[in-house]
């Protein structure tokens, strides 16, 4: 397994930054990071290593490079290449690693990363939308990765193990919070269960990011894991089942896991381990540096300068995420939720997954949320399919060894006869993105609905 050490990367970065401005690339110029994925694992960990010196030293001089992820199509990767005009398309993982390379001359580094990625969002409710923050002064580059780095306790003397895949915003804003307080980073190439359940063993690693599908399958080697070594395991990216949460509790101790609730566009709360059985859905309280506000069902949160975004290219939709209250400037992604009366946030659903069935609104994450209190359920999926007698009807597609039968008249203890699935089918797994988000809209067409 690959080990990216601090000095190591910032030596590349620095080359990197050289090398593009011999490029006449600079402040506000766009570069897209889009190499396939490697099939050969010491190729992958290669590639894992030169996307982060080269997104580190692109944004040290103000490029902002543009994350493609490997597991688009041509045609949804065209439109990410068209639309965001980078200066330079890196599309290989030996392109890539040359920019690397040491050069004689390198500017020096400020200390923080002068901005953040672009990213597309999953884009369900049309065309993906780029996610842009400019180009940050240096003041703002150390409030936005200074804070992170604070709140999360990074050190000299982490080891940060990489699950996910560096395309998404969490596994790679998580690598670079470790490299910037000077620790070192573990690159495995792509998720396999045996394999991390193989480095957790051996190299010890203090910190990771995952999503709970990474810690299910983890969890569930027939050879068991090593006992923990994480001072912090965060997780996000999707909804954790409470027994895979309890599993995760018993490993590696509550005290040391903490979830978030955020998004491409920007961060709202975070967790401890030790307050989730106490508050059993909730994604936690504001972070230090935001405020959540609920308007009319629709979470609302104010962030510092250094957390505004733009769509990139859609003026209309910028607008509309963000608004002014009380002389502040909040945005929104249009998830739902509501807050408990110590601020506590727990989210219903969000907006474009809403179903309406017989002109009544139902919101899917909430059903979720029952159906997974279920004894025997591990994973569910709560969508609409078009019905000519109630405009859309409420479906389910679960998985685990369950009685369906059983579940629906337990269901009618405590939901309404609206909100309740119509059917329920049994799936092996439910499709997921790479960053671990249940594609709702998706298990219709699989399941033969559309």
């Amino acid at each position: 397994m690959l080990r990216l050490t601090s000095d190591d990367a910032r030596m590349g970065a620095a080359s990197v930054a050289a090398r593009l401005l011999g490029l006449g690339l600079g402040a506000g110029d766009r570069i897209a990071l889009a190499p396939d994925q490697e099939p050969d694992m010491l190729r992958a960990q290669e590639q894992q290593r030169a996307l982060i010196v080269t997104m580190w030293g692109a944004l040290s001089i103000g490029v902002i490079p543009v994350m493609v992820n490997p597991d688009l199509t041509q045609r949804e990767r065209d439109y990410i290449l068209s639309d965001s005009g980078p200066g330079l398309i890196l599309d290989t993982t030996d392109d890539l690693s040359a920019l690397t390379e040491p050069v004689s001359e390198r500017p020096p580094l400020p200390v923080f990363p002068l901005g953040r990625p672009m990213h597309y969002s999953s884009g369900t409710t049309g065309q993906p939308k780029g996610v842009w923050s400019g180009v940050l002064t240096e003041d703002l580059a150390a409030g936005l990765w200074g804070t992170e780095i604070s709140m999360w306790g990074c050190t000299e003397a982490d080891v940060s193990l990489v699950h996910g895949p560096l395309s998404h915003s969490g596994p790679l804003r998580f690598a670079l919070y470790t490299l910037l307080a000077g620790g070192d980073v573990l690159l495995p190439g792509w998720f396999d269960a045996r394999l991390h359940a193989a480095a957790i063993a051996e190299h010890r690693p203090t910190t990771a990011f995952v999503v709970p599908s990474h810690m299910q399958r983890l969890l569930e080697l027939p050879e068991g894991l090593a006992p923990s070594p994480y001072r912090m395991l965060v997780h996000a990216g999707a909804s954790c089942p409470a027994v895979i949460k309890q599993a995760i509790h018993d490993w590696a101790g509550a005290e040391h896991v903490w979830e978030f609730y955020g998004s491409t566009e920007g961060q709202f709360t975070t967790m401890p381990g030790t307050e989730w059985a106490e508050r059993p859905g909730s994604v936690g309280r504001a972070r230090a540096d935001r405020e959540i506000r609920i308007i009319d069902g629709v979470i609302w949160c104010a962030a510092p300068d250094y957390g505004y975004f733009e769509y990139w290219g859609e003026p209309v939709k910028t607008s509309a995420a963000w608004q002014f209250f009380d002389d502040r400037r909040w945005f929104t992604v249009g998830d739902l939720g509501r807050l408990d009366d110590q601020g506590y946030l727990y989210i219903d659903g969000r907006r474009e997954d809403l179903i309406i069935s017989g002109g009544m609104n139902v919101y899917p994450a909430e059903i979720e949320a029952e159906i997974l209190a279920f004894d025997g359920v591990t994973d569910v999926a709560v969508f609409g399919v078009d019905d000519e007698q109630w405009g859309q009807r409420v479906c389910a597609a679960i998985v685990g060894d369950v009685d369906h039968d059983r579940l629906k008249q337990w269901l009618r203890q405590d939901i309404a006869g609206y909100k309740r699935p119509k059917e329920i089918y049994a799936v092996n797994e439910l499709p997921r993105t790479a960053s671990g988000k249940v594609q709702r809209l998706r298990v219709a067409a699989l399941l033969g609905l559309e």
